[in-house]
């Protein structure tokens, strides 16, 4: 039996590049190979090898290429996607789902069901987990949904299709459609142990020789999150992890077959446990690995032991999610972090020496222009090394999602045309111009506008500039091609 796992083009549609391999596909992808399924590969449909556009802050300026590309019909993307799944010609395709390049996976499931009606269609990921429902009622070309964790909830599946088994109501954590109706079985536990698991076998990536050395140095120590933002669809409550010599084992394989010097820990927030990650550290150190790594955390999970020796261990980047400069819209996501704590941990990043990006949002329903001006306004008081911000997203399976629906903001359900139709900034809005419910429509575009102004004035200061070179200046030695791309990311400010 022939699986080929695919990521859907999106960002390779608008001439972007994707950074990092497709992680949790091949992880699934390893996970049947491990347990008997050979003929399983992995297509990153939306990698680029060129890329033309760098500045992200830009990206939704784009999309309404990304909605015309449904309607070209030789599109060069799809036309290679097309290409490819015919030659690959698998009995079973597994695509990955996110709210925000929905559209691309149902057009892919079309572009699998065109070329072969009997190849079976499977879909997984957070917005398959939160939406499966409404996935297989508006999209006839997909047969089951893959909710949660995906390992052995996709092996029993494709188990059972090997075996021709018609009785489906066993598999955990599947839907799927039988006599017009819309069935979703019982979801499993969560996983406790990930050392059962293999680390990601990067080999079975399509194309896996035109990655470079920082987009295969992606790992994951953890699983999940304990807190509950209201913006998050990440909701676990329990953090399961996997041992340091699994973790290593991992990153000594990836630095000898990629050369890879710069890692980034995909967790939610790295150091939930600090205990956990003061031995990884030290284990680092004592092993003499000479790697770099980033990852992301909370203000409210660090000090200044800790960050000392992660810094000593090789962590040269830390990203923290901040989102607001008004203590009542912190308490409205429900973030659980204070002011005072942001400013102790931005000094505590100062004083360690590593470079840190504070993550930051507007337009959330109930903000209103004061606390959008508190959030510029506390963006200068913390004057983090780099920051970064976005407008807030509706995405199914928030509170924060519910909230808009009361406040009319946002509508529960979409159709198919609807995601062909409708920008991805602009999914589930009841109207898409109408961003919050306090501002007026025109009076939000401006202020989004002179806060993106300001943030990339801010970004663009030499001394910012050339503070995150010198953070990545081990990746420069070894890979001098990383400089240009920066060099050209920064020309794109």
């Amino acid at each position: 039996m022939k699986i080929l796992l695919i990521d859907p083009p999106f960002y390779r549609i608008m001439g972007f590049y994707n950074r990092y391999f497709p992680f949790g596909l091949v992880t699934l992808a390893t996970f049947l190979k491990k347990n008997g399924f050979h003929d399983v590969h992995v297509y990153d449909a939306d990698f680029n090898e060129q890329p033309g556009n760098i500045d992200y802050s830009q990206l939704s300026n784009k999309y309404q290429e990304y909605l015309n590309s449904f309607k070209e019909k030789n599109h060069p993307v799809w036309q290679d996607v097309e290409k490819t799944i015919f030659k690959e010609n698998p009995d079973i395709v597994g695509i990955s789902i996110w709210t925000t390049f929905a559209a691309a996976s149902f057009y892919t499931a079309k572009i699998v069901k065109k070329i072969n009606p009997e190849c079976t269609v499977v879909m997984g990921g957070p917005h398959a987990t939160v939406k499966a429902d409404e996935i297989l009622s508006i999209c006839p070309d997909v047969d089951y949904v893959v909710r949660g964790e995906g390992e052995y909830t996709l092996f029993n599946l494709v188990s059972a299709l090997e075996q021709k088994k018609s009785n489906m109501h066993s598999i955990a954590g599947i839907s799927f459609k039988k006599s017009n109706h819309i069935l979703h079985n019982p979801s499993p536990p969560l996983t406790v142990d990930l050392n059962q698991f293999p680390f990601p076998d990067r080999t079975l990536l399509m194309n896996e020789n035109k990655y470079n050395a920082e987009d295969m140095g992606l790992v994951m120590s953890s699983r999940g999150c304990p807190y509950s933002c209201t913006f998050c669809a990440t909701n676990t409550k329990r953090v399961s992890f996997r041992s340091d010599d699994h973790i290593l084992s991992e990153i000594e394989f990836v630095k000898d077959r990629y050369g890879s010097t710069q890692f980034t820990f995909k967790d939610d927030s790295f150091t939930v446990n600090p205990k956990r990650v003061a031995a990884l550290c030290n284990t680092l150190i004592n092993r003499k690995l000479h790697i770099s790594w980033e990852c992301n955390t909370r203000v409210n999970l660090i000090d200044e032991p800790l960050l000392q020796l992660m810094k000593k261990a090789g962590c040269n980047f830390i990203k923290v999610g901040i989102e607001s400069g008004s203590e009542r819209i912190l308490k409205k996501m429900n973030k659980g972090i204070s002011h005072a704590q942001v400013i102790k941990a931005a000094k505590l990043f100062r004083k360690a020496g590593i470079h840190w990006t504070g993550y930051f949002m507007l337009g959330v329903p109930g903000e209103t222009e004061e606390d959008i001006q508190k959030t510029v306004m506390f963006i200068s008081e913390l004057n983090p090394d780099f920051a970064c911000i976005g407008v807030y997203e509706p995405f199914p399976g928030t509170v924060m999602f519910e909230e808009g629906i009361e406040r009319e903001l946002i509508k529960q359900d979409m159709t198919l045309n609807d995601f062909y139709e409708t920008l991805p900034n602009h999914y589930y809005k009841k109207n898409p111009d109408r961003q919050n419910d306090l501002i007026s429509p025109e009076r939000f575009v401006r202020l989004e506008t002179e806060v993106r102004d300001f943030i990339r004035k801010y970004n663009r200061h030499y001394k910012k500039v050339l503070k995150m070179a010198c953070a990545r200046s081990v990746v420069y030695r070894k890979d001098p091609k990383v400089l240009w791309y920066d060099f050209k990311k920064f020309l794109s400010y």
